[in-house]
């Protein structure tokens, strides 16, 4: 079956009859969750286990000399320092999703940004995670003061960072250096932006229907 190619190709919610959901682990920060479900009215239940997660927020910081800003962070799953841009999860009850952002951009990277727009919406592991993620760009760069930055703790303690060219950073993920998947996004979507001026970027208080709260 193949899809109208008259119309924009677009993902849309699809709403299954559950049949069973339980907790098969409850975590700190988030619960893997096993779900029995049909696919079609009559069939027999599929059921999967996945994780129920409560969503993060992302920023490719873009400077005035067409610089991004990576950190690096250890990620033990993967045992690797990964470069990486700030990122965090949407663990504030009621927080808007920019003012989140902004938030972990001030405690990762000890910046303040004036220019705030959406670059792209994604879910990091659908098969396996209900995470979603909005990704933000952000100009108009300024410093934390001092006496108000952010004591990082656990591996946040260990973060460099480095202002790197943006071609250097696309670079970066074509040659397989960058791995981060929300890096990784972000840094393409940011360089596909640039080609255009960033016009067509939405603004940061775009909906954003996919992100579900547990």
């Amino acid at each position: 079956m193949s899809a109208d190619k008259r119309s924009p190709v677009s993902d849309e919610p699809s709403q299954r009859q559950i049949v069973d959901s339980s907790v098969v682990f409850e975590g700190h920060i988030w619960n893997v969750v096993k779900d029995s479900f049909l696919l079609q009215p009559g069939q027999e239940p599929l059921t999967r286990e996945y994780i129920e997660h409560p969503g993060a927020v992302a920023v490719v910081v873009l400077n005035d000399d067409n610089e991004v800003l990576l950190i690096r962070q250890y990620r033990h799953p993967v045992r690797m320092n990964l470069w990486e841009i700030p990122a965090g999860l949407l663990d504030v009850d009621g927080e808007n999703y920019q003012c989140a952002a902004a938030r972990e951009l001030a405690e990762e990277a000890d910046l303040t940004a004036e220019r705030w727009n959406v670059l792209t919406d994604m879910f990091n592991s659908p098969g396996s995670s209900g995470e979603a993620i909005r990704i933000y760009l952000a100009r108009g760069i300024a410093n934390v003061p001092k006496a108000d930055r952010h004591t990082r703790t656990g591996e946040e303690s260990e973060i460099e960072a480095a202002w790197v060219p943006l071609s250097d950073a696309v670079a970066g993920v074509f040659e397989g250096r960058i791995h981060n998947p929300s890096a990784v996004a972000g840094v393409l979507a940011t360089a596909a932006a640039a080609g255009t001026d960033f016009a067509h970027l939405r603004g940061a208080d775009a909906p954003w229907p996919e992100h579900r709260t547990r």
